[in-house]
């Protein structure tokens, strides 16, 4: 039998070679090349053959525009995080940890919308009974959605050519596979080629595609992100594992801002909205203990204010210990040391922790003033007052560097009934101050401290 063509490609990024490498161009990962038959290429699901004939091209100009034909999911976190609501025909991947909330979360989305439009749901993982029970414990119509439990892709496509859908989910397209192809669902061969014929199909038929994506240990969707070249929009769904609330965010979005998070808590019921995230990740702060500070932080256009725990002590080893969590590890590290050089703290001999409360990940330069506090009021066992927040960029030479959305913070702090903030230094005329709120600025990490912690000169 004559053997056809085979590449190698790296486990870990989706590199291809035609040969076999001991390391990785791509990702210079050792040892994970495996070789791969090239599958021959298929025609468009449901595309019209002779379209090569039919098509030309066109001037922009002459491209209607006039309806970009959105449709609400009516579930506000998600339509935010979606820019607006769901593109018809779009391609969307919803990625994150096996048990997250992936499934609800589009089961919740398809309660809102069946009365509107046609769902199919395509469960590979899942029986039928047991996409029923859940339906049923989230209080969601059973005579509205329609679901088949399949993985072979040309019996989706033929069940989805005879339901005519406007929406059909594919959870997950890791079970998925093509029978043209000899490697087990779950490979790469399989998770890409499927992924694009159901990326063809979409644009074909103008049916908008949900597919859900697990991560593997080192955080990336089904293995190497091939997937997130071929979607429209890709939602991350972050959490702790033993931590009700839940994120949601877009890592990549063709029709809308890649800025913007939705913020749900997990319950009996199924995944619920929460309207106020700041009131929500500040409930049960504690009182009058040292080593926490209250920050302002921008996720799109909205702003959460978020508690920053930190715990420095003396270190029992030759090696200090450091550990962070929700926020990047050498960010915090290169905090400590402006600390010691500017500010005059002997952080070299102390292990410090440093934690974002409520399971929220923080990225944005903005929190470096605050962390930097909660670092110095550990240290120097002095609490911040009750009622200040921080915000602010803190550069090498201890200087701090004003950030954008000055108002918008300012007034989510007050709101919150917070008296005063400590901020970098700005012109009035820069920012409006929301009334009684008392806005504190500084031009260093030193002034800042001695305004910030109680009991400290």
């Amino acid at each position: 039998m004559k053997k056809g063509r085979t590449v190698f490609v790296c486990a870990q990024c989706g590199y291809e070679a035609p040969k076999w490498l001991g390391k990785c161009p791509g990702c210079d990962s050792w040892n994970s090349f495996f070789e791969q038959a090239v599958a021959p290429p298929s025609p468009v699901p449901g595309g019209d053959p002779d379209r090569r004939r039919n098509h030309r091209p066109v001037l922009l100009s002459e491209v209607s525009s006039e309806n970009e034909m959105r449709f609400l999911t009516h579930i506000s976190e998600l339509d935010r995080v979606l820019g607006g609501g769901v593109v018809r025909g779009s391609f969307v991947l919803v990625g994150g940890e096996p048990g997250i909330g992936k499934s609800t979360l589009l089961l919740q989305m398809c309660r809102h919308i069946s009365t509107e439009q046609k769902v199919l749901y395509i469960s590979g993982e899942e029986s039928l009974k047991q996409i029923k029970l859940r339906a049923e414990r989230i209080n969601v119509d059973k005579n509205a959605i329609s679901a088949f439990a399949e993985t072979e892709l040309g019996a989706i496509f033929a069940a989805a050519e005879s339901f005519s859908p406007d929406i059909m989910i594919v959870d997950s397209i890791q079970t998925v596979y093509k029978s043209e192809l000899d490697t087990a669902p779950g490979n790469i061969a399989q998770v890409k080629e499927c992924a694009m014929a159901l990326m063809q199909y979409s644009k074909a038929n103008g049916v908008t595609v949900f597919i859900v994506g697990h991560v593997n240990k080192d955080g990336a969707i089904a293995g190497p992100k091939v997937l997130e070249h071929m979607v429209d929009c890709v939602l991350y769904f972050e959490g702790e594992k033993y931590n009700t609330y839940r994120v949601i965010r877009s890592a990549k979005n063709r029709y809308g801002s890649t800025n913007e998070i939705g913020v749900f808590e997990m319950t009996g019921d199924g995944l619920k909205e929460v309207k106020n995230p700041s009131e929500a990740l500040l409930s049960g702060r504690p009182k009058g203990a040292s080593g926490n500070c209250v920050v302002a932080v921008m996720e799109g256009t909205r702003p959460i204010l978020a508690e920053i725990q930190a715990l420095v002590t003396k270190t029992s080893f030759g090696m200090p210990r450091r550990m962070s969590t929700g926020m990047d590890y050498n960010r915090m590290v290169l905090l400590m040391a402006i600390l010691e050089k500017r500010a005059g703290l002997p952080l070299s001999n102390y292990d410090a922790y440093v934690n974002i409360v409520g399971g929220l990940r923080v990225d944005e330069p903005a929190a470096d003033l605050a962390a930097a506090i909660a670092i110095a009021s550990s240290f120097r066992d002095a609490p911040v007052p009750e009622h200040l927040a921080a915000f602010g960029e803190v550069g090498l030479s201890g200087e701090l560097r004003a950030v954008s959305g000055v108002s918008q913070r300012l007034s989510e702090i007050r709101r919150l009934g917070f008296k005063t903030c400590v901020m970098p230094y700005q012109r009035r005329a820069d920012f409006k101050a929301p009334e009684g709120l008392e806005v504190i600025t500084a031009k260093n990490i030193c002034e800042a401290l001695q305004r910030s912690l109680q009991n400290v000169p």
